[in-house]
């Protein structure tokens, strides 16, 4: 009997799994989409003054501020996670391998530690794979942009799940407000109005990106800076994006951090398993 409630827990998990990391891709992607390990709260430093004098100090704060992103051959993390849509919740743990601008792996185990979905993202390609029920998605990276335009690209997904700003937004026609503990870029990109809020070390602590007409916003929130091998990522990380009708909440803490180690990327299809309806 606890068997069968167990397992009937299982497999409602993974309903709920497959469906939330299809959501999470595109959610996040629509808007431009070791717990041993020796880490440590980071005191963050400002980088060192821009003199306001120099005509190009614009281009000059830019730069400092995408130096100051963490750069990376390699990726890997768990995080206990909290995934919410419309009010429906779970708690999953994601072990996520990055290779840098090449590829996103992404395991997901629920209850009992077991696997119940995997997910491979590259650049030209998202596949997903639901354990459980024998279901498999494998589309083109244009899918996404189906939905948002070809102003999405795979590198928003890679910098929000370390912790660095997103890429495009750091750009010329950006209007550049600097506080005394803070720097504050906005501009509007496409039709995406956003605001990135950086800390004295140049690190990303909050995102927001709002596109009314297609009904879309995203908020991400960094928390509590660490780290491992010299390279600063936030500890905890906090996405909340509406997508039309759907409110997703993504609520990741990371509790083993690694960088620049040899990582495998093991994604396979079994013939057995037949597509999922989107």
């Amino acid at each position: 009997m606890r068997g069968n409630t167990q397992n009937k827990g299982l497999h409602s998990s993974a309903v709920k799994c497959i469906g939330y990391i299809r959501l999470f891709t595109i959610g996040c992607l629509l808007l431009i989409v070791s717990c041993k390990a020796k880490k440590q709260l980071v005191v963050r430093t400002a980088t060192p003054e821009i003199s306001a004098k120099t005509a190009d100090s614009k281009m000059l704060k830019l730069n400092a501020i995408r130096s100051a992103q963490t750069v990376f051959s390699t990726f890997s993390g768990k995080a206990h996670t909290k995934l919410d849509i419309n009010g429906d919740s779970n708690d999953v743990t994601l072990n996520i391998r990055i290779k840098r601008d090449k590829k996103i792996w992404v395991s997901i185990t629920a209850i009992a530690g077991i696997e119940v979905a995997r997910a491979l993202i590259t650049p030209d390609s998202i596949m997903l794979i639901n354990r459980l029920q024998s279901l498999y998605v494998k589309q083109p990276f244009s899918y996404i942009n189906k939905f948002a335009g070809n102003q999405v690209n795979y590198k928003t997904l890679e910098s929000l799940l370390v912790g660095n700003a997103i890429p495009e937004l750091l750009n010329e026609k950006a209007d550049l407000l600097t506080g005394t503990n803070n720097t504050t870029l906005t501009g509007n990109l496409q039709n995406v109005v956003y605001k990135i809020i950086l800390g004295a070390d140049m690190k990303a602590d909050q995102t927001n990106l709002d596109n009314q007409s297609a009904g879309q916003s995203l908020q991400v929130i960094n928390h509590s800076f660490i780290q491992q091998s010299n390279k600063v990522v936030p500890a905890q990380i906090d996405m909340s994006s509406i997508v039309k009708d759907k409110k997703i909440l993504v609520n990741l803490h990371y509790s083993k951090v690694d960088f620049d180690q040899a990582l495998e990327f093991p994604f396979n299809i079994p013939s057995r398993y037949t597509p999922a309806s989107l």
